[in-house]
């Protein structure tokens, strides 16, 4: 009964920390939509922990907290891959952005340069001609 109360007490805390993040916009809304839909599975499950038990012995798994345990690790590992392919996606446009920056910054100083010689030729050749 105690891991029942606190099982549920801590998915209710996550419930309340997921939805605060996502209200101070210091979360994007797919990750906090992935969260809360995780939360919506556990609580419940928490508060009745024979839910998942039947589930177990419908899908062949020895116990509940076996199938837990593997979804749970079946989930990070789903989490890691695909914070890996935004962590690629990111590094592939910082890369874009930075040749993209460097070649402005290369017209930039052309543009000074051939300033730099319009002025010193018109400083060099005099009015008189």
């Amino acid at each position: 009964m105690k891991l029942t109360l606190v099982t549920g007490l801590t998915g209710l805390v996550l419930l309340a920390t997921i939805v605060e993040l996502l209200r101070r916009r210091q979360l994007r809304e797919k990750y906090g939509m992935l969260w809360l839909g995780l939360l919506f599975v556990v609580i419940p499950l928490s508060l009745f922990p024979r839910l998942l038990d039947g589930v177990a012995n419908t899908l062949g798994v020895a116990s509940g907290v076996s199938l837990v345990l593997f979804l749970g690790i079946v989930f990070l590992l789903l989490v890691c891959i695909h914070l890996s392919w935004e962590v690629s996606t990111l590094e592939e446009e910082t890369r874009t952005l930075a040749e993209e920056f460097a070649l402005l910054r290369a017209d930039v100083e052309a543009e000074r340069t051939d300033r730099a010689a319009l002025a010193d030729r018109a400083t060099t050749v005099s009015p008189d001609g």
